[in-house]
Parts: C-alpha cells; structure tokens; sequence
C-alpha cells in the first residue's frame, strides 16, 4: 500500500536552493518579462538606489498597495529579492504558486509562524539574498499607516539585518493600457537593527508617509501613549 504524498511545506526553504541558477532564473525574469511590462504600463520611476547598503544582512520592507509590489520592489532595488508571502499564495487552487516559489518567495501564517518559517530566513541570510517583508501584512488601500505589528522587527533583530523602508508612491489601481500610470518607488535610508523595537517601527512608518504622503496613525498611537 504506497503512502499518500505529504504536502509541500512552502515555509521551509534552504541555503542550497538560492543558488546561481535561481538568481540568474529571476534576473532574466526581472529584466525581459517584468522590467518592460513597468515601463509600457506603470512608467515606473526610481530614487534612492544609492541608499542600499553594499553588504551585510538586509531587509526590503515596503509599504504594500497592491499585487505589483514585489515587482515594483524588485526593479527599484535590481536584484533578486526572498520575499516572505502569505500563505494563502501557496494554496492547492493558487495558479501562480509554481512561479511565486520559482522566484524565491517562501510561505508565512501571519496569525501564527512556524518555526519552519524562521529556519528559511536564517538560511536565506547564508546566501547574498536579502529578505523582502511587508511590514502591514496584507494590501491596504485606505492610505493609511497603521497596525503595524513587530514581526519584522524581530526578525531583524534576529538575524542582525538592517532594514531599507520601501515607499511605493501613487499607485491607485492597475494598468490596463500603456502608459496609463505612474509609479515612483523610493528607496529610504536603511535603519539599524540596533534601535529600539518602537523606534524602528516609528522611523519605518515615518518615511513611508514621508513619501506617499499617507497617514501615519502609528504616530498617534504613540502620543496615546506617551499622554
């Protein structure tokens, strides 16, 4: 009697598997199929490039507005990116799921990570990939910063990582012919892991607001507080 297949564990991936052959897989993925859908449809505009640190541990978190995220994220940064991803990315029904794993994403229950989840950043970190979070969770289109949780926060402490805000700047709906928007994405200056928990969170939310002009409600959770 054969056994039944266990399913496959999105959260866990290895060392081995960031390989030569998957960042050239992403970059020729990056450059010829995504780079000119941005142009032709999003005439995407970059700043701030020169904010990347060139070594050490690094996390990209930017804001997040849409399914073009990543994209966006990666084409300012132009490298390969490990983006932690829902879940539910991963499920039996999802379409694209073979090529989200392909280019490097892996799976996370953001109600509750597994340990496998943090074993996958730790070796991500073994390799020159860095990580790529989203610090709200889920896609948010009220143009507002708020409930911010210190997952990433953690993680950064954890493995010593720096992390480099995102801000992903006028997007309000997707292309459906060329030339239709406009995107900017900046690239912040990186913030030290070293700092206070609160304090990353406050500078994080304070640069995404800066440039998208958002409202920082994390600000005045603050001044609750402080009152």
């Amino acid at each position: 009697m054969s056994k039944e297949k266990e399913p496959k564990n999105y959260a866990r991936r290895y060392k081995s598997e960031y390989n030569i052959f998957r960042s050239i897989f992403y970059l020729c993925f990056l450059w010829f199929v995504v780079n000119p859908i941005l142009f032709l449809f999003y005439n995407i505009k970059f700043e701030g490039r020169e904010n990347i640190p060139k070594e050490g541990n690094l996390i990209f978190a930017p804001n997040h507005v849409s399914e073009m995220d990543p994209p966006f994220v990666a084409h300012a940064v132009n490298n390969h990116i490990a983006f932690m991803a829902k879940k539910e990315l991963f499920a039996p029904e999802e379409k694209r799921k073979d090529l989200i794993y392909a280019l490097g994403a892996f799976s996370v229950d953001r109600e509750k990570p597994e340990i496998a989840t943090f074993k996958t950043v730790r070796d991500i970190f073994q390799t020159n990939w860095p990580l790529g979070i989203f610090p709200q969770g889920g896609i948010k289109s009220n143009r507002k910063i708020e409930d911010i949780r210190k997952g990433f926060v953690v993680i950064a402490k954890h493995a010593k990582a720096d992390i480099v805000p995102v801000s992903i700047v006028g997007f309000d709906g997707y292309a459906k012919k060329l030339f239709e928007k406009n995107i900017k994405v900046v690239i912040g200056k990186p913030i030290s892991y070293e700092l206070d928990e609160n304090e990353i969170i406050q500078q994080w939310c304070a640069e995404i607001c800066k440039n998208t002009g958002f409202e920082n409600c994390m600000l005045k959770e603050k001044e609750k507080i402080e009152v």
